[in-house]
């Protein structure tokens, strides 16, 4: 059994990036990451990555926030200080629900949020002590890195794809 071989191949311009990567993919070789300085669009489906589930958490955050927001306004408003405001009945909750949806919506929307900080700090590994995973710190600033995890018989025609792709420099690790 080989062992394998991580192909750093370092673009300049994103476009350039995208066409060496459709170029790699419709050769059947992956590509394994690829490292930027802001988000490049529609590169996702371009390197092979399936659609995420970070909707479905930001719903659930959200659900956890207005459960918690009406739970905490039933108790504090109807079960534990039942208080006459204006005229308001306060024996039931939903004869109230009306004065409670802003609270309940600034709380969906703290949690939401929250929750989507710290599931991304926690997704991307950004961690107070934890060493970066960028295998080139230009990436950072005005480069852009694809990664390709090669079989070592395979490197010489991968370089050359991405040469001919406009990469400016290709390293093999």
């Amino acid at each position: 059994m080989s062992a394998k071989t991580i192909i750093h191949g370092i673009f300049n311009d994103e476009e350039k990036l995208k066409e060496g990567a459709i170029k790699l993919r419709s050769a059947r070789i992956r590509v394994k990451e690829v490292f930027s300085p802001f988000p490049i669009h529609g590169i996702d489906p371009i390197i092979g990555i399936d659609r995420t589930w970070i909707s479905i958490c930001s719903f659930i955050y959200g659900l956890t926030g207005m459960s918690l927001a009406l739970l905490m306004t039933w108790y504090m408003m109807i079960s534990d200080w039942p208080t006459d405001i204006g005229g308001k009945p306060s024996f039931a909750f939903y004869m109230n629900l009306p004065a409670f949806i802003p609270v309940t919506f600034e709380s969906t929307v703290f949690c939401a949020g929250h929750g989507m900080a710290l599931t991304f700090f926690l997704r991307s590994w950004i961690l107070p002590g934890v060493s970066p995973k960028n295998p080139d710190p230009r990436t950072t600033d005005n480069m852009f890195l694809m990664e390709i995890e090669a079989k070592p018989e395979d490197e010489e025609r991968i370089t050359a794809m991405l040469k001919a792709s406009g990469a400016a420099e290709v390293n093999i690790k």
